[in-house]
């Protein structure tokens, strides 16, 4: 890496860092003035509120933070398209499976639980 390539770098850290500052406090600001101006109608607060946020997650979306974030939501969404989807039947299907092992077993475990209390209360004679 030469001098020039690495002073580079350094100027993208610290412009990211002023980005990420600047986010926190529009961030901040905008839930301050949220609670101080609690006499405004809710709408316009909300609004206020909102227009903020996006400005800052606009923001923050230009960092090197933000565009691997961009770039990790595109590639996630092309591998949830590549998933096979079980059809509505196998849904039905598997969910009902679930259902009637969970009951076997809680019957299961019912009973052993009756046998041994039945057990312990023939021991200590109660």
């Amino acid at each position: 890496m030469t001098a020039n390539s690495n002073s580079e770098v350094q100027n993208g850290r610290s412009l990211d860092l002023i980005k990420w500052a600047f986010v926190a406090v529009l961030t901040s600001v905008a839930i301050a003035v949220n609670e101080v101006f609690d006499d405004v109608w809710v709408l316009y607060r909300s609004i206020g509120v909102a227009i903020a946020l996006i400005f800052a997650a606009v923001i923050a979306l230009q960092t090197d933070k933000g565009k691997q974030f961009v770039a990790f939501s595109k590639e996630s969404e092309k591998e949830v398209r590549k998933v096979i989807w079980p059809s509505r039947q196998e849904a039905t299907n598997t969910t009902l499976i679930v259902f009637a092992v969970t009951a076997l077993f809680g019957v299961i475990l019912w009973g052993l639980d009756s046998l041994l209390v039945t057990i312990v209360n023939l021991i200590l004679g109660i």
